[in-house]
């Protein structure tokens, strides 16, 4: 729960760091220095200010844009000429022999060139002799400016309310078709109750004439301005495409350079000189219509009136897009680390084991995960809506609802597809932190210019967001992009109208990121039924619907034995009966259905429904709820090893109330045994029966009767013992207070329920408590059929007792597979044990006649002194002429004596007869162990495997 609340709660840290920035700036942007200018305009005798005025003529260029403006100052209309070291010149690049020579540059006398084009030239070459002026007035210069070509090279402002070129100590540039030696003056400008003196140059203005608009383009463009570098920079004014222009038509397309930048900071300047160059061409052809005394005169320029207005920037519409998404992709490693741990853990495994299956696991998952998803997400946009974040509030809430939806949907989707790609929780989180943060990075410095750049290909760029990060990415890239100007125009945010615009991406987005999730959802559950969930499914596994329908449970494949299974059986005969078993049971079965087959005739007499016979085929046919028939499990060859036999070959049938043992040493494939049982691994060849069902086909069904207790804990860290065996009970069908009552006698019974135990965490356990706490899930719910892969290991003595009453309580009605290294606790639960070895069956029984067919001797032990070890000898020579002595180390001898060759009372006799002849410090007779059988057996088995 408290990680939850803190997951929830991240999103809200940045939230409130958006409203820190967000005053910290707008204190700065409405300080006294960027606010309307003031003077102080009356002042009393005392030095105090009496009256102040603010306004435009008070104002720097940094206050200008906040002052009130009712009547906007009128300026002159000006081209952009480039400076005098920036206009063409021919060079290698440009190689036109009518551009003038780059020798201009150093005498400062390049001309200002326009470039001519259209599919009349004689009337392009009269329009473009018609722009030139021949003469300027000095003394009027306001009246020059409509008439004549007056244009400078300061770059030009967001806004004109103070015209820059005015500004500046930059002078202007009077475009004549032929500069005199006394063409350079100086004028006065009275504009905004200012006055200025501007130097005003004249410049040669040079239209050159091109064949086509092609030609124009490729030298406007190898003339354009690269960087802040000033090589090879060559500039043109403007260029005119006349086009199919006539005395009839006019019809021109104007280029005009609107690359400008102020280096120093890297800001774009957004109003364009344009207004000239389009007057230029049109007086010009008035006066072709007209006559040369024509003239369509441009006398000013104006902003529009304004109030008094607050600079203000929405650092969450502006940062937003780059920060949203980090927070919104933070929850794609919250769940893959979730489904990833679980895997690790096997802890999907072992629910499944306990018949939780796919659908119900997918189900209460993905709504675990969108209910998570949906509050992380709800808090996100109300709490941002509370504090007033622009980025919500501007926004229309239903669009912004859809979007978030379905985009955490598709996010969860993903989760599921690539978590089963890892297999460790940690690698998983890196690689899910780096998406994270590599998306982010990614498209705020690489993917968003692609968006706004307007010649990139708007294709390329729905196949960028087909990567769900950048669709999310673009999705929130619109909601800044909305309500940024929202905030700075005072106009509505984005609108589900706004989506058919054609500079809108969000629609294209919804249904992509819509189109995906479903496609992702449908790969998710298909990889995880193919890939996870145990030993898997084949990857055609959709198409059984369409095979030929499984036969009942009862009829099972007629067995199929190789030669080398019955070498194996004639020097087993223990182990050749339980294959007797197996064959038993299928004779009796084929029997079964050939009853049957009778019946099926009058079953619609009896029955019409046929309800009767269903059940009674459904029901188990033997009373062996296990049965193994030739089961076996070869592992391929890998990294030059040969391919491993880890199962050879294993038939056993086990009835209801037994416990069954397997004994064997590390590596016999006891394990793999289990493995194959309970569905982690799938069989070779053969197969086994649980209650009558196949485990190739049937394990779903098998996994509900089905209790485990694995070889390691699996288990959750934070849940408590209690609500472990909660969760299984459910999933064993037990309710109310039947569970709780099974709960509370499972916690008893492994002493797990007094001092508070049950309801701590089970990663503060001990290893022994965790074993108890798997026993008893494994028991939980009464299955049929239970497998112990070394229950009691890491237990002390008092809670091993208490755990083996345990498991004795718990054989009755059910069949358990009981693994173990503790020759104790196989003889205290099992009622028949098994020896493991190299992978197949070498003995089967019960603990006393593996010990009276293993073990038919007595082990007899002396300690003496060395020098009469030669006596004792002679002794136990001639009590058991047969007798072998296993071990002699200083003095003390064990022999093995046939039991058949020995009376105990004559041991006990020759013992006393020795102790008058020498010095016996101890002496012992013990009848054969299961430890001994175990190691006889053992080493038998593995010495025959080598020789053969």
């Amino acid at each position: 729960m408290w990680t939850n609340v803190r997951l929830i709660s991240f999103p809200i840290f940045f939230c409130l760091l958006f409203v820190a920035l967000q005053r910290l700036v707008d204190s700065q942007l409405n300080s006294s220095d960027n606010r309307c200018g003031c003077v102080c305009v009356q002042v009393d005798p005392n030095g105090q200010c009496q009256r102040t005025e603010c306004g435009l003529q008070y104002s720097d260029m940094d206050q200008a844009s906040s002052c009130p403006i009712p009547n906007p100052p009128e300026w002159p209309a000006l081209l952009q000429i480039p400076g005098p070291n920036y206009r063409a010149v021919r060079t290698d690049v440009l190689t036109s022999g009518d551009l003038p020579d780059a020798s201009c540059r150093s005498l400062g006398s390049c001309p200002a060139t326009t470039l001519v084009t259209g599919n009349n030239q004689s009337l392009g070459e009269f329009l473009k002799g018609s722009m030139f002026s021949t003469s300027f007035t000095p003394d009027d210069p306001q009246g020059s400016f409509a008439t004549n070509v007056v244009g400078t090279e300061t770059y030009p402002e967001r806004y004109n309310y103070l015209e820059p070129a005015f500004a500046s100590a930059l002078p202007l540039y009077n475009i004549q078709s032929q500069c005199t030696s006394n063409s350079t003056f100086s004028i006065s400008i009275n504009q905004s109750s200012t006055s200025r003196d501007i130097e005003l140059r004249c410049v040669q203005g040079l239209y050159l004439w091109r064949n086509s608009s092609s030609e124009v383009n490729s030298e406007l463009y190898k003339g354009y301005r690269k960087g802040n570098s000033e090589e090879k920079i060559n500039e043109f004014v403007a260029a005119y495409d006349f086009l199919n222009s006539d005395g009839n038509t006019f019809n021109v397309t104007v280029w005009y350079n609107s690359t400008y930048k102020n280096y120093s900071t890297g800001a774009p300047m957004s109003l364009l000189r344009i207004p000239r160059s389009v007057n230029l061409a049109s007086n010009a052809y008035l006066q072709f219509l007209q006559g040369s005394g024509t003239k369509m005169l441009l006398e000013f320029v104006k902003e529009m009136p304004k109030p008094e207005t607050k600079l203000k920037i929405d650092l969450s519409s502006l940062l937003g897009t780059l920060f949203f998404t980090w927070v919104i992709l933070q929850l794609f490693p919250v769940v893959l680390t979730s489904l990833v741990y679980e895997k690790q853990q096997k802890l999907r495994v072992m629910m499944k084991m306990h018949g939780l299956g796919d659908g119900p696991y997918w189900m209460i998952s993905y709504a675990y995960f969108l209910v998570i998803s949906l509050l992380y997400m709800l808090c996100f946009v109300i709490f941002g809506s509370v504090i007033g974040l622009k980025f919500f509030t501007l926004n229309d809430y239903s669009i912004q609802l859809v979007f978030y939806f379905i985009y955490i949907n598709l996010q969860i989707s993903m989760a599921f597809l690539v978590a089963a790609v890892f297999s460790s929780v940690k690698t998983a989180s890196v690689i899910g932190y780096i998406l994270v943060f590599g998306t982010g990075l990614l498209g705020g410095f690489l993917f968003e210019s692609f968006v706004e750049d307007e010649s990139f290909p708007r294709g390329w760029i729905i196949v960028m967001e087909l990567y769900p990060g950048f669709s999310l990415y673009r999705g929130l890239y619109e909601f800044g992009q909305y309500s940024f100007r929202a905030n700075y125009m005072g106009t509505d945010g984005m609108r589900w109208g706004n989506l058919s615009d054609s500079t809108n991406g969000m629609r294209e987005v919804l249904i992509i990121i819509f189109v995906e999730w479903l496609v992702v959802l449908f790969f998710a559950y298909y990889v995880d039924q193919v890939s996870s969930s145990g030993a898997g499914k084949s990857p055609l596994f959709f198409l059984k619907n369409f095979r030929k329908k499984p036969q009942s449970s009862f009829r099972r494949p007629s067995l199929q034995r190789q030669g080398s299974k019955v070498f194996v059986q004639m020097d087993k005969p223990d182990v050749t009966q339980e294959l007797n078993v197996i064959r038993f049971i299928h004779l009796y079965e084929e029997l079964f259905l050939f009853f049957f087959g009778f019946l099926i005739f009058f079953s619609f007499f009896i029955s019409p429904e046929g309800e009767w016979l269903e059940q009674l085929l459904l029901e188990p046919s033997t009373s062996h709820p296990i049965i193994c028939d030739d089961l076996k499990k070869i592992y391929p060859a890998r990294d030059g090893n040969p391919e491993k036999f880890a199962v050879r070959g294993l038939s056993l049938a086990l009835a209801r109330g037994e416990c069954f043992g397997m004994l064997g040493p590390n590596g016999a494939g006891k394990t793999s045994l289990i493995n194959m049982m309970i569905g982690l691994t799938k069989p070779t060849s053969g197969t086994a029966y649980v209650q009558g069902l196949d485990i190739r086909t049937y394990m779903d069904t098998i996994y509900t009767s089905m209790g485990v207790c694995p070889q390691h804990d699996l288990l959750w860290e934070t849940l408590t013992g209690r609500e472990h065996l909660l969760f299984y009970g459910r999933l064993k069908n037990l309710r109310g207070s039947a569970l709780n009552q099974a709960v509370e006698e499972s916690l008893k019974s492994v002493n797990l329920f007094h001092g508070g135990v049950a309801d701590k965490q089970a990663g503060k356990y001990s290893g022994g408590m965790k074993r108890r706490l798997s026993v008893a899930i494994s028991l939980i719910g009464d299955p049929k059929v239970v497998y112990m892969d070394e229950p009691s290991t890491g237990l002390d003595p008092a809670s091993r007792n208490s755990l083996w009453n345990v498991v004795k309580r718990a054989k009755k009605d059910r069949a358990i597979i009981l693994t173990t290294h503790s020759m104790e606790e196989a003889e205290a639960l099992c009622d028949r044990l098994g020896i493991f070895v190299d992978g197949s069956l070498q003995c089967v029984g019960n603990a006393k006649e593996l010990k009276a067919r293993y073990g038919g001797s007595y082990i007899f032990t002396m300690t003496t002194s060395v020098n009469h070890e030669e006596e004792v000898e002679n002794m136990v020579r001639h009590l058991s002429p047969s007798a072998n002595k296993i071990y002699q180390i200083s003095g003390t001898q064990k022999f093995e004596l046939p039991k058949q060759e020995v009376r105990i009372a004559d041991v006990f006799q020759a013992v006393e007869n020795a102790k008058t002849k020498f010095t016996v410090f101890a002496w012992g007779l013990v009848d054969t162990t299961l430890e001994d059988v175990f190691i006889k057996v053992a080493r038998g088995a593995q010495a025959f495997n080598i020789l053969s």
